[in-house]
């Protein structure tokens, strides 16, 4: 499979995503967010850890162990961490334009760190994915708590914890599998988060949940979690971090879209020209010729 399912399987996974920002916010009423990480990453885990088995996969090798635990702790660990705390203080809608910041980090960090080549176009794409994400939540970002800045700063900071897991993992899915690696580092993360919440006492106000609250945990670990990231990685196999990174501006418009279908809430002007500047800037960040993004796929390729 070439570069666009890798693709195509990026935005399915953010999409996915979109639609579990739904769930955290409606359980971050009831646990706090270290609980929440823990039921996300532990369900997904247990769903996809005999998948991985079945599937055949080549599991991390020892020289991988530690890197593999480390992208482990940072994605599945401090990410949510990071991404549940900053829907306590922001609105859905700012959260949503924070991590779109993710295309625009992981270009940087890319070139930076000299993984991945940074291109005019790649760059304009990125820029015209993030106007229609700021376009289609126009209406929520005109209200917001105080304090919201507190908010915004700690989703760029998960941004930037999955920017930097992008760039890294690739080589590391690329000597394994995809779903074997999701596996592997999903649960080292759910064990650390596991772990915290117990100590701390999180896992407490479980025993009033009701079908609602089960159902939220449940749709987040089986879709939020075990599909969600297993996608990002099958992803990651097959193009370049920024490629893949771009897609998470589908986020917001689909949490927008299942607002519209399940909520009744009205579809204006600013949401469908935000989805067409979406996706007209993922094609454009998407298409570079062959030529041209070959290079940075062979340095994408080379071992750390």
């Amino acid at each position: 499979m070439g570069e666009t399912w890798g693709v195509l399987a990026a935005v399915l996974s953010s999409s996915l995503g979109g639609t579990s920002i739904g769930a955290t916010r409606y359980l971050v009423n009831a646990i706090d967010p270290l609980a929440i990480g823990s039921f996300r990453f532990g369900i997904g885990f247990l769903l996809l850890l005999p998948l991985a088995a079945l599937k055949g996969d080549r599991w991390p090798a020892r020289r991988d162990w530690i890197g593999t635990a480390g992208l482990g702790v940072l994605y599945f660990a401090l990410f949510p961490i990071l991404f549940n705390a900053s829907l306590i203080f922001t609105t859905a809608a700012r959260g949503a334009l924070a991590l779109s910041t993710l295309p625009l980090l992981t270009m940087v960090v890319g070139a930076s760190l000299g993984s991945e080549a940074l291109t005019a176009r790649k760059s304009i794409g990125v820029l015209v994915a993030m106007v229609g994400v700021a376009l289609a939540l126009l209406s929520g970002l005109s209200s917001a708590p105080n304090g919201a800045w507190r908010g915004d700063l700690l989703m760029v900071a998960a941004a930037l914890c999955m920017a930097l897991y992008s760039i890294w993992s690739k080589p590391l899915i690329r000597r394994s599998g995809p779903m074997s690696f999701t596996a592997t580092s999903m649960g080292i993360g759910a064990a650390c988060l596991i772990i915290v919440s117990w100590l701390r006492g999180s896992f407490g106000p479980v025993a009033t949940f009701g079908a609602p609250q089960w159902f939220a945990a449940g749709y987040l670990g089986a879709f939020g979690a075990a599909l969600t990231f297993y996608l990002w990685a099958f992803a990651l196999q097959r193009t370049t971090p920024t490629r893949v990174a771009i897609s998470v501006c589908v986020n917001p418009i689909a949490a927008s879209a299942v607002g519209a279908a399940l909520l009744h809430e009205p579809l204006h002007w600013n949401l469908i020209v935000g989805i067409v500047a979406v996706f007209g800037g993922i094609w454009i960040a998407t298409t570079e010729t062959r030529r041209r993004a070959q290079p940075a796929d062979g340095l994408m390729s080379s071992e750390p």
